[in-house]
């Protein structure tokens, strides 16, 4: 995941150089402010540790609720080419843990960009800037 944003942010000139360059040095940190998941539940984000101690990830189990949220963020800083100044892009999922496998939650929620546009061109809000979807 990392790899692939950090190569996006070169190919659209936000980052220089050799992408494995850049996710070793964090410079693609400026604009993934956050980490892929968390844990959701009643109270949104559950408390729960990540990992059983320093050097072993918790093991996922059935009933487990968390989120698939990669996101991009520019900043409307100088460096920043005009056009992408303030762009802000999460797409979110959430997943269940079965079983079997994964449910995921919102896979019938809009993601692509032709989806999110045709649902916002149908809504009365055209000046939005912002759109979340649960």
């Amino acid at each position: 995941m990392v790899y692939d944003l950090t190569a996006g942010l070169i190919e659209l000139g936000l980052l220089e150089g050799e992408v494995q360059a850049r996710i070793d040095d964090e410079s693609y940190r400026r604009f993934y402010l956050h980490s892929t998941s968390h844990w959701l539940g009643l109270d949104v984000h559950d408390v729960g540790t990540y990992r059983l101690d320093e050097q072993t990830p918790r093991p996922l189990v059935a009933g487990m609720v968390l989120t698939v949220e990669p996101g991009l963020y520019i900043p409307s800083d100088d460096d920043i080419p005009d056009a992408y100044q303030g762009i802000g892009i999460r797409i979110e999922d959430n997943v269940v843990v079965t079983n079997e496998g994964h449910e995921v939650l919102t896979a019938d929620v809009p993601k692509q960009v032709v989806e999110i546009e045709a649902l916002m061109a149908k809504s009365n809000h055209s000046s939005m800037s912002a759109v979340a979807f649960m």
